[in-house]
């Protein structure tokens, strides 16, 4: 009885001992993915960021954002909740300076992968038109942005957003290396649609009646530079700032001087000042989005439809031929 008693108990031994094995060995493999299906959690600060997360990550990755559909991006609050799902993500991927709530989030979460999109490609400074105006110049730049003025509307240059999708591709990589073939191969699709956006930019805007375009947000510095035009910003790169009647007389004689038949508006924000200019020369209102977030209202379900529906739109105003 004593022998028969001890072979059970020895084998149950062994059976805990292959168990713990096998868990330790299945934590190993998990350990690129902290959420309960192993995949990878990744935290976008907002929509532009939240695109190239899914696009190359895929099925591997699980994609939150701290800006919901319709809140303005510069004016996110992050709530106590957000700060505790934002350190436990995995990847944190986010545009240091256009959110400073979020900038101070990220510093205190403690996530060991955090990626800066600003630091994947150059960032400029950029006035309007390439120079300051009466209240304006790098004061104006506040709201928003980095050290000396920079800019950091990056992504609505295609050439620009594809350099950074390749950092994203590369920290994806880093972080989940079983993976990391496929992360390649989706950051190489996506360079290449982004390749022939910015071709169809070139070609679109190569021979226009005009150059100059008037936009209530002065968003479009890098996509202005990058295919020869000139951004003329009603308020500077704050939508909801007001701007001074002296800047209002000069875009209206801008606007005759230079032919310009439209003024753009954005859909996060209100067209109030757009509106007005329009009523006060007699032009015409469009869309140009800075593609911070998607919504019901925008022209477009994802950032390539949006970024085609802009260029549509600058043709018309500009007299593309």
């Amino acid at each position: 009885m004593n022998v028969r008693r001890l072979i059970p108990a020895t084998a149950l031994v062994a059976s805990v001992a292959l168990g713990a094995a096998a868990l330790t060995a299945c934590s190993g493999a998990s350990a690129a993915g902290s959420g309960k299906d192993g995949k990878l959690d990744v935290m976008a600060s907002f929509y532009p960021m939240q695109f190239l997360a899914e696009q190359i990550g895929k099925d591997h990755v699980k994609v939150s954002t701290l800006t919901k559909p319709g809140v303005e991006p510069h004016d996110l609050e992050i709530t106590p909740k957000q700060t505790g799902q934002l350190g436990e993500a995995d990847v944190v991927l986010y545009l240091k300076t256009l959110q400073p709530a979020v900038d101070k989030a990220v510093a205190q979460s403690g996530v060991k992968n955090i990626v800066d999109a600003g630091t994947l490609t150059k960032l400029e400074a950029h006035g309007t038109s390439g120079h300051a105006h009466e209240g304006e110049g790098e004061a104006g730049h506040d709201h928003g942005h980095g050290e000396a003025g920079e800019d950091p509307h990056i992504w609505l240059d295609p050439a620009k957003y594809a350099e950074v999708a390749k950092g994203v591709g590369a920290a994806l990589e880093k972080a989940d290396p079983d993976h990391a073939a496929d992360y390649r191969k989706n950051t190489d699709e996506l360079v290449g649609k982004l390749t022939a956006l910015d071709t169809e930019f070139e070609d679109g805007l190569k021979n226009t009646a005009s150059k100059t375009f008037i936009t209530t947000h002065s968003a479009f510095g890098y996509l202005a530079e990058r295919y020869g035009l000139d951004q003329e910003g009603i308020s500077g790169v704050d939508p909801e700032s007001e701007p001074s009647p002296a800047r209002m007389k000069e875009l209206q004689a801008l606007a005759k001087q230079e032919n310009v038949s439209t003024v753009f508006f954005e859909t996060l924000a209100s067209d109030k000042t757009a509106q007005s200019l329009a009523t006060d020369t007699g032009l015409k209102t469009d869309v140009l989005d800075p593609l911070e977030g998607i919504t019901g209202k925008s022209q477009g379900a994802d950032y390539f439809e949006v970024m085609r529906s802009n260029l549509k739109n600058l043709q018309k105003a500009l007299g593309a031929k």
